[in-house]
């Protein structure tokens, strides 16, 4: 690692020594143009299915527009939001909520394009554009802007402070060089991280492609296949069952409001299960506990191991009628009350097998399709009660099929997890490695 010759104090604190000969200006020395957005007369009433672009906070990312999810307003909206269209080579900025500071560059892809009221935008001379933007990304600038917001009702960053905002300023030689230099160290690390991306979206297919045919056609090869009441096929043997033959529902959590969460001090705190747990996990344990305030004598219903528990409500279908079983008896613990406790009766069906069988694509399109809503999707307990499922007979064979999953999904689990670490040490490494060049702590040697 390369320093400078020589350094000198900033006078800013969190900036510290800098390159002797690099200069402090303000962001307001250097821009041509300053603008914030703001919110279509109308609100979401007025978006449309194609036109113009209209950039919301969700789309600004450190490393680059995202624009799957873009919203689009028609041109007469853009129009009268004269003041907050953009143009290429704008550094925006996320001035509200979570993602304040979060920034990047509009690309030349985009020739036109509009931004509600939580970003900003500044204009500059091209030739500062790259260097600035990247000045943006680094943790000093995203540390500063959280210390000059802190202590606000709301996150929130204002024009005035964006224009105050300390700019280090080496000569545009120099700046060049470290926007030249990044490009190429960054682009190697962004090529090597989609390409990780891209092997754990290979390992999750495979898992879901494992629980798919196993669940549907057991582990026996020379079984006898036939095309069941469901449309797909499932070993002559097994048997049809609806959920309410083999155990029955119970409902989440009633009566309660917000401040009965979380109340860390409260003697009264039991455990509970939220809905995002059971949302992103297979298998539920005592880690996966949220805090609730349940007093003696409260008619709620507690959960027991092995019981499965049913998105009912959700924003969207992905989610809706998602499964998940608690592995591990935890007493005194509670369900959500966007959620349903599915508790097992029958001692011929493992719950374990039951779960898996529901995560399968074969069973998950069938109970998505029963989800109704328009704001929120919900399902109705009568569907759940009445849902159809195929079980071998034999509870020794749904125990081999929960054994043989087990191993073969926590294998998988534990590949995606050493990748998603490699992702995240590259991710830092990003971080690191331009903090370190636009602050003058690394010198770019060409």
């Amino acid at each position: 690692m390369i320093k400078y010759d020589s350094y000198k104090d900033s006078g800013i604190e969190w900036l510290g020594k800098i390159p002797a000969q690099w200069e402090i200006i303000r962001i307001k020395d250097k821009i041509v143009k300053i603008g914030s957005g703001v919110t279509p007369k109308g609100g979401s009433e007025v978006y449309v299915d194609e036109g113009i672009p209209l950039l919301r906070s969700q789309n600004v990312y450190d490393d680059g527009l995202r624009i799957d999810d873009v919203s689009f307003i028609d041109e007469e909206t853009n129009a009268k939001m004269k003041n907050s269209q953009i143009k290429p080579n704008d550094i925006l900025v996320n001035i509200t909520g979570a993602s304040i500071g979060r920034t990047c560059i509009v690309p030349s892809s985009l020739p036109k394009a509009n931004i509600n009221q939580h970003i900003i935008y500044m204009r500059l001379k091209e030739r500062y554009v790259n260097y600035v933007g990247a000045y943006f990304k680094t943790n000093a600038v995203k540390e500063y802007i959280n210390l000059i917001q802190a202590g606000t009702s709301k996150e929130a960053l204002n024009m005035g402070q964006a224009l105050n905002i300390p700019l280090l300023f080496p000569p545009i030689e120099e700046q060049t060089a470290i926007t030249q230099y990044l490009d190429t160290k960054t682009q190697t690390i962004d090529n090597k991280v989609n390409l990780l991306d891209k092997k754990i979206g290979y390992y999750k297919e495979l898992r879901k492609s494992i629980i798919n045919e196993t669940v549907t056609k057991g582990l026996d090869k020379s079984a006898v296949l036939q095309v069941n009441g469901l449309g797909f096929e499932t070993p002559s043997t097994w048997s049809k069952k609806r959920l309410k033959d083999v155990g029955f529902l119970y409902s989440g959590l009633s009566g309660k409001s917000g401040d009965d969460f979380n109340q860390d001090a409260n003697p009264n705190n039991k455990g509970f299960i939220p809905f995002t747990n059971i949302a992103n996990n297979t298998y539920l344990k005592k880690d996966h506990l949220g805090t609730v305030v349940v007093f003696d004598g409260e008619k709620q219903n507690k959960v027991k191991e092995g019981d499965i528990f049913f998105l009912m409500s959700s924003e969207g279908y992905e989610d809706i009628g998602k499964s998940a079983v608690l592995a591990e008896n935890i007493d005194d613990t509670y369900l959500n009350s966007f959620c349903k406790g599915f508790r097992i009766k029958q001692k011929h069906c493992n719950p374990y097998f039951l779960n898996y069988l529901l995560l399968s694509d074969y069973y998950r399109q069938i109970l998505i399709i029963e989800g109704k809503g328009f704001t929120r999707i919900n399902l109705k307990m009568e569907k759940v009660n009445n849902f159809e499922v195929y079980l071998p007979k034999n509870l020794s064979e749904q125990s081999d099929i929960v054994s043989y999953l087990d191993h073969k999904t926590q294998t998988i689990d534990k590949i995606v997890g050493n990748i998603q670490n490699q992702i995240t040490t590259l991710k830092e490494l990003r971080k690191t490695l331009i903090n370190d060049v636009v602050t003058g702590k690394i010198k770019v040697v060409e």
